[in-house]
């Protein structure tokens, strides 16, 4: 798996070079078309802008027949580049396009926000929601390369920096307990971009490598996600909530699932205070009431973890350790979200 890390400016006219495209399209919305296209829109060949409007909503069949569309009106043939410039949607949508498109045409990424370049654009998941559940429909596909270039974290807002950084203390807890011990004892708007990217870019490489189709480690990358994306796609489909930022979700989700892992006696309460007090002093606490609860646990019988009707959970088994297909039940999420949201 190729990611480089470095300026852009120097890291894309070096792939374009090596290859020999017929035609190239950048796909990006409305936001990285603004602050980040101009930045590599002088460093390309012609070539074919597709803009979308942003927002996790916008990631479903309808925008993807869009986007394929103008390929086909543009006549884009299967030695054509798409370059997905953006966040994760624009990643994972971007990608699945390009994967499925006359049956595939290469495409590379050039994530431009903390989430996409610690995460979203590592590792070849491809995917868009389907009827609200996160993901539901995708493939496995790598990109021909990922280019990160920590400039674009300039443009981000300060919640959406916020949002990435949750993966990034995901990647320490389920692999690297030196890394997190030293997170942790520092200001969010102190941390060093830079080092953790690159850090998180390692493990994520590493893991993907050792299972690139999620049959078996590669799972440990979802902790946080089952109960996470649950919370996530409940506020997204329930118009009187505020949507939540992937972030955020998976934070309150580490938190629920983390819980699970102490009842369970995987990790004792020091570590488990740990998580609950860092994260609630940057996320602060998504306001989850009784009447939410299971239409959560509902969502989580669609997880891509599950099988044979079995919820089953990535669980810390200690500090910088992770456990996969641990199977739940039911009354163990809802006391983990019922001890969440205090009750």
């Amino acid at each position: 798996m190729s990611v480089k890390i470095g300026s852009i400016t120097t890291l894309l006219p070096e792939f374009l070079k090596a290859g020999d495209y017929s035609k190239i399209t950048v796909l990006v919305d409305e936001n990285t078309g603004q602050h980040c296209y101009p930045l590599i829109k002088e460093l390309l060949p012609e070539h074919i802008l597709i803009e979308i409007k942003s927002g996790e909503e916008q990631k479903n069949l309808g925008t993807c027949q869009h986007i394929w569309q103008v390929m086909t009106d543009n006549e884009l043939d299967r030695h054509s580049l798409m370059i997905d410039l953006g966040g994760g949607v624009i990643g994972d949508m971007g990608g699945f396009c390009a994967a499925t498109y006359k049956r595939g045409i290469d495409f590379i990424q050039i994530p431009t926000t903390l989430l996409a370049q610690v995460d979203a654009s590592v590792g070849g998941k491809l995917g868009i929601d389907f009827n609200g559940y996160k993901n539901h429909i995708g493939v496995f596909q790598l990109p021909k390369t990922v280019l990160i270039d920590a400039d674009f974290l300039k443009s981000l807002p300060w919640a959406e920096l916020r949002s990435g950084f949750a993966e990034v203390a995901k990647h320490c807890l389920i692999a690297d307990g030196a890394k997190w011990d030293e997170i942790r004892r520092i200001d969010f708007d102190d941390q060093d971009f830079a080092d953790l990217i690159a850090h998180s870019v390692e493990i994520k490489k590493e893991v993907v490598a050792s299972d690139p189709t999620e049959k078996g480690r590669r799972k440990i990358l979802n902790f946080g996600h089952t109960l996470g994306h649950a919370i996530e796609t409940y506020f997204l489909e329930s118009p009187e909530k505020e949507r939540l930022l992937h972030g955020e979700a998976i934070a309150a989700g580490m938190i629920c699932e983390a819980s699970i892992s102490l009842e369970r006696g995987l990790i004792d309460e020091s570590l488990f205070l740990e998580i609950e007090e860092f994260l609630f002093s940057i996320y602060g606490k998504v306001e989850i009431l009784e009447g939410d609860l299971e239409a959560i646990l509902q969502h989580t019988l669609q997880d891509k973890k599950n099988k044979g009707g079995q919820v089953r959970f990535s669980l810390l088994d200690g500090k910088g350790s992770c456990g996969f297909d641990v199977i739940c039940n039911k009354e163990e999420m809802e006391k983990a979200l019922r001890q969440y949201i205090g009750e």
